[in-house]
């Protein structure tokens, strides 16, 4: 079985105790690569140390996260350049967007720190990893000017309607990314992703949040990718095994692993 874990932040506190046990029931499951999106200055350090430590195995991104925008967005974002400036391993700018679900004080910070990122991403030749929350459209008309350019990435934590879902695939270098919320009882993505291609997703955990069934409500790990892999197998009418050799390799091209 081959699994790639597209979204993970095993560097955060959650993880502090047991890291070693976490990589190992990964790797058990049949991770074989983790790929780790920053959040702010405060969480850089700690993802490359992680990633350092399992090199080859765990990837850094580089980004702020829109809900960690504020009045101090230029020094946050000073910092995100300072980082890619610098020799570094980074396989996106990421994880960047948009969040207007707790607050919309930010909106135009937040628009203004992702279409900055983008921009990176385009200048660094890096794929972005979209964070998205009560902001599709807002999102869409960020990313609509790119739709010729060589812009690639992921929608992460995909959660939203046939509709929108069909409007990220007009973006031909785009993935979606599924976690754990395909197999909550309420979803509606089983019969969204019906719609799509195969080829067109990305597996994910979000670690530690979002924990697939038969685990919901814990700590969500790495090795749960196999249980959102399990849903959409079955969603899909195919083996686990054919599914997670397409989502493996998707991510891997998205990231540059695969040339």
């Amino acid at each position: 079985m081959r699994l790639v874990d597209s979204h993970s932040h095993l560097f955060l506190e959650e993880f502090q105790s047991d890291l070693p046990q976490v990589m190992e029931r990964a790797q058990a499951a049949g991770v074989s690569h983790i790929f780790m999106p920053n959040i702010d200055s405060t969480t850089i350090e700690p993802m490359l140390r992680v990633c350092s430590d399992y090199k080859g195995y765990c990837y850094p991104m580089m980004g702020l996260h829109p809900t960690s925008v504020n009045a101090d967005y230029e020094k946050e974002l000073a910092v995100v350049s300072e980082y890619l400036v610098m020799p570094n391993d980074y396989v996106a700018i990421g994880e960047i967007g948009m969040d207007l679900y707790w607050d919309k004080t930010f909106l135009k910070e937040q628009q203004i720190v992702f279409e900055q990122q983008i921009q990176w991403a385009l200048e660094y030749k890096l794929p972005i990893v979209i964070h998205c929350r009560e902001a599709f459209d807002n999102i869409y008309n960020v990313l609509k000017p790119y739709k010729a350019s060589p812009l690639a990435g992921v929608f992460h934590s995909f959660t939203g309607t046939l509709e929108e879902a069909l409007r990220i695939l007009e973006f031909s270098n785009f993935f979606i990314g599924i976690n754990g919320v395909v197999t909550f009882k309420k979803s509606g993505l089983p019969e969204v992703l019906r719609n799509i291609p195969l080829e067109r997703i990305v597996l994910e955990t979000d670690s530690p949040y979002l924990t697939p069934v038969p685990n919901r409500g814990k700590r969500n790990e790495s090795a749960n990718v196999k249980d959102t892999l399990l849903k959409v197998a079955e969603i899909y009418g195919k083996s686990p095994e054919e599914v997670g050799c397409i989502t493996s390799e998707n991510a891997l091209k998205v990231f540059g692993i695969l040339k």
